[in-house]
């Protein structure tokens, strides 16, 4: 009974250790200016992605010879930007964003404090759509806008991965640098044209059972952009996942805390008008040790303040070799 339970335990992990290939991959929903008060970081626009990750948060792929890659492709609609009591703003709003990102991650076995060293990075593509009518005194002013461009790669020089009984823990630190396609006039930009520096931790604890509890917290400093001359404040993200395991498949819930926790500076930033969005929604994925890990969720937002609020879907293909 107790080697069944093993074999198991390790097959588990096998699955978790090929999920944590999606860590970089992104949502690329940034979502572009709107009306004055209805919108906080720059355009509303949160400056790196979240609903990124889910199960297997807490673990980087095990080292390989050539490292692993994954493809995430991620669906975003909204149809209502929320003020900074939760009404929906004073205009007809519509954003769709298909992203596709891909990345790549190189873990080996060089230890740093204890924990195995790797890096990795990710070029994001996106398809970003919609239009905005405010509605002002003098009559309606229409905006709309199509684009599909390079968003900004993010780079991971440093990503760290401790492990312990049931027990995994990585760090990171993100750069994100402002090579998406930026324009100052442009109503919805895959780039944010500043640089933007996190740190990043993960959590995922295990149980002999194949319960599973996952989370991620970032925390994104800005910088200013040039054009603007516009700094969004602070950015704290909360991302988690619980579920079970049986057999190849990994079931529950997934979703995310997204939270300004300073304000912005620069020109019509206003005080205290920061950005905050909840989002939950179910998670599933799929692994069987030498195929690729196949995982999907679908996550509803709701409580917005200060940005849109919409519905996220994402699929997501990894492997390593």
């Amino acid at each position: 009974m107790s080697i069944q339970l093993s074999i198991k335990t390790r097959r588990r992990k096998t699955r978790l250790a090929a999920t944590a290939i999606t860590t970089a991959l992104v949502i690329g929903a940034a979502v572009g200016g709107w009306a004055s008060g209805a919108a906080a970081t720059e355009n509303g626009a949160p400056t790196t992605p979240f609903g990124v990750f889910d199960f297997g948060a807490g673990m980087l792929p095990p080292p390989t010879p050539y490292g692993a890659v994954g493809l995430r492709t991620n669906f975003y609609s909204a149809t209502s930007v929320k003020d900074g009591w939760g009404n929906t703003a004073n205009s007809d709003f519509n954003l769709h964003v298909l992203s596709v990102g891909a990345a790549y991650i190189k873990m080996t076995d060089v230890e740093v404090l204890g924990a195995k060293y790797g890096f990795g990075g990710v070029v994001p593509f996106l398809d970003m759509g919609g239009h905005l009518t405010i509605r002002t005194p003098v009559g309606p002013l229409n905006l709309q806008s199509q684009v599909f461009k390079l968003g900004d790669i993010q780079v991971y020089p440093v990503m760290l991965q401790w492990q312990a009984k049931n027990l995994f823990i990585n760090a990171a630190a993100q750069i994100q640098a402002p090579t998406g396609s930026y324009n100052v006039n442009r109503l919805f930009n895959p780039g944010a044209n500043h640089w933007a520096f996190a740190p990043v931790v993960g959590v995922t604890y295990l149980t002999e059972g194949g319960f599973e509890l996952s989370s991620n917290v970032e925390l994104n400093i800005n910088t200013v952009n040039p054009k603007t001359k516009y700094r969004s404040g602070i950015e704290f993200k909360h991302e988690f996942a619980v579920g079970q395991h049986v057999g190849p498949v990994t079931a529950g819930l997934g979703g995310y805390w997204y939270q300004q926790i300073t304000d912005d500076t620069g020109p019509g930033s206003g005080t205290g008008n920061r950005a905050r969005v909840f989002a939950v929604g179910p998670a599933l994925s799929y692994f069987e040790p030498g195929m690729p890990l196949v995982t999907v969720h679908s996550y509803k937002e709701f409580g917005a303040r200060n940005r849109s609020q919409g519905i996220a879907t994402a699929l997501r293909v990894a492997y390593s070799f």
